[in-house]
């Protein structure tokens, strides 16, 4: 009889200082898609390093994670 495959362990990052959690193996993108709708404005940070948003897919999180997302804001 083969044993069942473990489900995966739930993470919990740290998003604008709030914890959040997730599921292993989001990524940078999807996280940011998670928490806003503006496709554009959006600047994203992981550990204190801001990342390109060309590489938020390729930046998988991982737990204990710091992420802070900063919308810009128009107006005066």
């Amino acid at each position: 009889m083969t044993e069942p495959a473990p489900l995966p362990v739930p993470m919990t990052v740290s998003v604008n200082g709030e914890a959040v959690t997730i599921a292993p193996g989001t990524t940078l993108d999807a996280l940011v898609a998670s928490l806003t709708s503006a496709p554009s404005g959006v600047a994203a940070a992981l550990n204190e390093t801001v990342v390109p948003r060309g590489q938020w897919p390729a930046a998988t999180l991982a737990d204990g994670d710091r992420v802070e997302v900063l919308t810009a804001v128009q107006g005066g």
